[in-house]
């Protein structure tokens, strides 16, 4: 039974003693009043007959005819006259029936009102003449305690009713401090560490103030320990004078990018060439030319914030890079914009200094080593023509814009009315070599029998054309089908465009709930990008769905998890690393470090840590030894 609930009860039973309390003691006092006026009135009443019968000097006659007008005022049940030996001479009595009428036998046979008779004795002088006794009619005091206790019962509902009202008030007054604790209190459970206001309440205030500080050394904690990840992962991955990636981390986020399917399978490379790099250095000296390296970088990356998942590192010495995602890369990050970028920078620096750009658009699929090959080629073909030249690789054209938006829209709408959609499973192991879940990326058939495509073809159509919370939802319905067949728990995607559409987290809930065994054994899984951009919609993804059984993580993460401010808040299962965090951490102290403070970060906060796209059999030993949970990726087998 709920607190609430049991003070409810104790309200409701403290007012009904009292409205019994209240009623009983004035029935029990108005009965005794009664009975005492009764009483007494018999006595006087008595004694006056007595007193007109010793007047009529023993005549029978007289003293019988003044008794009778007596009891014909009809306030007496019996009036009985009595000689000087006891004997009775006149006895007069009436039915109380009639007069009780009103008053409901119960309630005579519940509270009886006793009329103690009145006695008095009659003379003639000195001479006894007998005894006269008078009993009045309880009928009417039966009345009056009847109405009475009518009147009573009336108002003692009313001031309980009253008192009701004032109670719901107070009640409610201590509910709403109450909820607030233990919304918190399973805010806790759920591992989303919340605070609240302290109520006025001082029990309750306490108790917040206990679970607020818990929460507050717990954030303490947090941050200290987000800084010292922050500071690891630069030590890691970032160029020590300019913040920027290194040469191998940068190399590893392109690698990345070419292998990814979920991806948009699609992007661009520059090249940029600080010319005579030397020369600047004895012109300007060291310390003036690495400012400029840095105000450089920094451009950079000012120039490529309009396009999300851009990567901008430095090479080696004036050389820099930028990886830009996306089919429309070209349109977004330009290389007018980069040039420009630089240009400006150059021009307010005073510095006589040019530079080269060369670039190569990518898909999915090529290797490595070929997309570099172009960009370096590009690179060559515009240090040949001179300062400030641009040069970009040829490509062809890809499917998306062969198709054409409407297209692309068409194909879309037909593969999800016919559901021509497939999961494929890639296993997530554990260091015991059991199955944690399968990883479920969705496969579309754009064509009737033709292939099913991976996501990073069919993906940046499904973004523009809106329909990925459509494609999501698909998703989710053929994981749990397939749960619900096997029993085997799997994960699936979640993009952060689908968090957007307000009507993705109620559509998903009600698939969800038709289906509650497999909901306890499926994994959602949203990019770490959504939980940095659109916190409260991840927040809210996880109030909605993890009650139900379903467990939510976050995918692709590593680089920017320390700047998610309420990640312990957010109320999440498990979090993914990304493989440009993970990958070569057998053979790089500092990348394997930075992997194994951010496990314990995580791990701080009570949430499982598993790493994606592990490619090297030398990083799975290392990656279990420093904590994590599973691994996911082309060398884990069951």
């Amino acid at each position: 039974m709920s607190l609430i609930r049991q003070i409810w009860l104790l309200l409701l039973g403290t007012l009904l003693l009292a409205f019994l309390g209240s009623f009983g003691v004035w029935m029990a006092s108005s009965q005794g009043y009664l009975e005492t006026q009764l009483r007494m009135k018999n006595a006087d009443n008595a004694q006056a007959l007595a007193l007109n019968l010793s007047q009529q000097k023993g005549d029978a006659i007289a003293m019988e005819l003044a008794v009778m007008a007596m009891f014909d005022t009809g306030y007496y049940q019996r009036i009985t006259l009595k000689d000087a030996r006891g004997k009775v001479v006149f006895n007069q009595e009436s039915d109380a029936g009639s007069k009780q009428s009103a008053v409901p036998a119960w309630f005579v046979d519940l509270m009886p009102v006793v009329s103690a008779p009145g006695v008095a004795q009659v003379s003639d002088g000195w001479r006894a003449l007998g005894s006269v006794e008078v009993v009045s009619h309880s009928a009417f005091a039966h009345a009056q305690l009847w109405e009475g206790a009518l009147k009573t019962a009336g108002w003692l509902a009313l001031l309980g009713g009253i008192s009701g009202v004032l109670a719901t008030f107070g009640v409610r007054g201590i509910r709403q401090p109450l909820e607030a604790t233990v919304g918190q209190a399973q805010a806790l459970m759920e591992r989303r560490f919340i605070t609240v206001k302290e109520p006025r309440v001082p029990e309750l205030a306490r108790l917040s103030q206990a679970m607020n500080g818990v929460v507050l050394r717990l954030k303490t904690l947090f941050d200290e320990q987000a800084t010292q990840v922050e500071t690891l992962r630069k030590q890691a991955h970032c160029d020590p004078l300019t913040g920027l990636s290194h040469r191998a981390h940068f190399m590893t986020q392109l690698a990345s990018a070419l292998r990814n399917e979920e991806g948009a399978g699609a992007g661009v490379l520059y090249f940029l060439r600080v010319s005579d790099l030397q020369g600047l250095n004895h012109s300007l000296g060291h310390m003036q030319t690495d400012a400029l390296l840095q105000k450089l970088g920094q451009a950079l990356t000012e120039a490529t914030q309009s396009s999300s998942g851009a990567s901008v590192g430095r090479l080696n010495g004036g050389d820099f890079a930028v990886c830009v995602l996306g089919v429309d890369a070209l349109r977004a990050v330009a290389p007018e914009v980069c040039v420009k970028a630089w240009q400006n920078v150059l021009k307010d620096e005073g510095v006589d200094a040019s530079f080269t750009l060369g670039g190569v658009t990518w898909t999915r699929g090529m290797s490595e080593p070929q997309v570099l090959a172009a960009a370096d080629s590009a690179l060559a073909r515009a240090e040949a023509r001179g300062p400030f030249a641009v040069e970009m690789g040829h490509s062809d054209e890809g499917v998306a814009q062969a198709l054409g938006e409407d297209g692309w829209r068409l194909s879309l709408q037909e593969a999800l009315s016919e559901r021509r959609g497939r999961l494929v499973v890639f296993p997530v192991i554990d260091r015991a070599g059991k199955l944690v879940h399968h990883e479920c990326p969705l496969r579309l058939q754009l064509e009737r029998g033709g292939a099913y495509e991976v996501a990073s073809t069919w993906l940046p159509m499904a973004l523009r054309t809106a329909l990925m919370s459509q494609i999501d939802a698909l998703a989710v319905t053929l994981a749990l089908e397939a749960i619900a067949k096997d029993q085997v728990p799997r994960g699936v995607n979640v993009s952060p465009a689908s968090l957007l559409d307000s009507g993705f987290v109620p559509r998903v809930r009600a698939l969800l709930m038709a289906a509650p065994k497999a909901t306890r054994l499926l994994w959602l899984e949203v990019a770490e990008s959504a939980a940095v951009e659109r916190f409260e919609l991840v927040r809210e993804l996880c109030k909605q769905l993890r009650p139900l059984g379903a467990r939510i993580g976050l995918e692709h993460a590593g680089e920017r998890l320390t700047r998610i401010e309420f990640l312990f808040e957010a109320g999440l299962d498990y979090v993914k690393l990304d493989a440009s965090v993970i990958q070569g951490v057998s053979r790089d102290a500092a990348r394997a470090a930075f992997v194994q403070a951010t496990v314990g970060m995580l791990h701080g906060l009570g949430l499982q840590v598993y790493a994606e796209g592990v490619s090297e059999g030398a990083d799975v030993p290392v990656l279990f030894q420093l904590g994590l949970d599973g691994l996911t990726g082309p060398v884990m087998k069951l």
